[in-house]
């Protein structure tokens, strides 16, 4: 069975990023307009879009500060004016730190990755759900982490950020089900990207032996969630954190 998303829009944000860039060129390669959303990596942007256009489908090119209201909004209206309002937007950015002891971690960190984790997307809930609400239409998909289950030493700030996105998530799905609407997250767990493959670092034996499926995973697989649950086929599913993680997370009922 094919996943077309034919004259539908796309906003990904961080859509440069190892994860992104893949589920922005899936998205693309099965019709879908794209807005290719990014903070500092302008030659990437240029490159996805590029690849798109190349493939038949419009895209357009968007830097923002996700976590600044006044960005986020002059983003939704860019996207708008080139593409139309979007009905699949993923939130997919976030910042990079050093992890470390929630005693030694910083505070400025666990505000950073609230303000990436949570706050962007609720930026992004309110400049897009309510288009998609009106129209009775759309998926609002967010990449949450294996990591806000596994709470592992040194991911204080990331793990608490995720889990307070998950909140934020499990309420708005609930808020705006009404509508038809779903809005679900996706929880990669480590997943090999194309700076594993130039570095040759794809396959740990020690990390791979403590995943149920004794590998790691693909980053395609994260596009491959995205595009479902994007899908007329996950109509029915909201309020979901689904892992695609090899077994490594498994939610209790």
């Amino acid at each position: 069975m094919n996943i077309t998303f034919e004259g539908k829009t796309v906003l990904i944000t961080g859509a440069t990023s190892d994860l992104g860039r893949v589920m922005a060129r899936q998205f693309a390669r099965s019709g879908a307009d794209v807005a290719i959303h990014y903070l500092k990596n302008a030659a990437m942007a240029q490159s996805l879009k590029a690849e798109a256009e190349v493939g038949g489908v419009r895209a357009v090119i968007v830097q923002a500060d996700v976590t600044k209201q006044a960005d986020v909004e002059s983003m939704r209206d860019k996207v708008a004016a080139a593409l139309g309002m979007p009905q699949i937007v993923v939130c997919n950015a976030v910042s990079q730190y050093p992890w470390m002891t929630i005693l030694d971690q910083p505070l400025e960190h666990f505000i950073d990755q609230f303000q990436t984790c949570a706050l962007h997307n609720v930026l992004m809930a309110k400049a897009f759900v309510p288009d998609m609400v009106e129209k009775r239409y759309g998926r609002f998909i967010g990449i949450n982490t294996e990591c806000a289950a596994l709470c592992n030493p040194n991911s204080g700030a990331y793990a608490a950020a995720k889990r307070g996105m998950d909140g934020i998530y499990r309420t708005l799905a609930k808020e705006i089900g009404f509508s038809g609407v779903t809005c679900n997250q996706i929880a990669p767990g480590w997943m090999i990207s194309d700076r594993d493959r130039a570095a040759g670092t794809e396959h740990p034996p020690e990390a791979e032996a403590k995943i149920p499926m004794k590998r790691r995973g693909e980053d395609i697989e994260i596009a491959h969630a995205a595009l479902f649950l994007a899908s007329d086929l996950a109509g029915y599913i909201t309020g979901a954190y689904i892992p695609v993680c090899g077994g490594n997370v498994m939610p209790g009922i």
